[in-house]
């Protein structure tokens, strides 16, 4: 199963943010998203999980497109900016309650970003790295899911949880997984590159016959 994406429009708020982007993902492989700024990483990182619409073009995972929603969200997992934690629960309640929903194992989840000494604080007596490490605890959880949308996922870690994320994407990608990520960070994969630019301008709606010059 590849990711293969074809000729992707994305536009926010009428302005056109990604155009004509064509990529392909094998299995074992990274993908790097690079680019400055507001080029729309991001944003295509929430279109492939289906949170924003896709203006034109295809997405596919295998022969799954992007829009048979249910059956695509069944094969991927997303860390984005968020990390979608609920702060009057401990570490180890929000971790037991996304192996529930996800059907994965709490314990290798927490095994796997040494969370078991603070298991039992709640998120909002947490770190910001250790809210990261929570959150990001949720892909132990996905590991039979063959594709990782990954935001910025080394924010606030430390060194040594940098190289722990590396690792565990490492073990993702010998398994035949992919990883499409943002990050400014070298994970020290051996990842291919993919640059985002900034496309021409033009608003993605039909001008409204009424607002146009000489309409009346």
């Amino acid at each position: 199963m590849s990711l293969t994406v074809s000729h992707l429009d994305l536009v926010h708020s009428g302005r056109l943010i990604v155009s004509d982007l064509s990529f392909e993902v094998a299995p074992g492989i990274t993908k790097v998203l690079r680019g400055p700024n507001g080029v729309g990483k991001s944003t295509l990182l929430r279109a492939l999980c289906g949170l924003l619409p896709i203006e034109a073009g295809t997405a596919h995972l295998g022969d799954i497109p992007l829009a048979d929603r249910d059956a695509w969200v069944a094969q991927i997992a997303y860390a984005g900016h968020s990390d979608a934690l609920k702060p009057q629960f401990t570490v180890g309640e929000n971790i037991r309650f996304w192996a529930g929903l996800l059907g994965g194992d709490a314990q290798s989840a927490i095994d796997a970003f040494h969370l078991a000494e603070i298991i039992d604080r709640p998120i909002h007596a947490c770190s910001a790295g250790q809210k990261r490490r929570t959150g990001l605890a949720r892909l132990a959880l996905c590991a039979d899911r063959p594709l990782w949308l990954l935001d910025e996922p080394t924010v606030s870690l430390d060194a040594a949880t940098v190289a722990l994320v590396a690792e565990i994407l490492r073990t993702h990608l010998a398994r035949g997984g992919m990883a499409l990520i943002a990050t400014h960070i070298d994970l020290g994969l051996d990842a291919e590159t993919l640059t985002l630019t900034r496309p021409t301008p033009r608003s993605s709606h039909t001008p409204d016959p009424f607002l146009t010059e000489g309409a009346l």
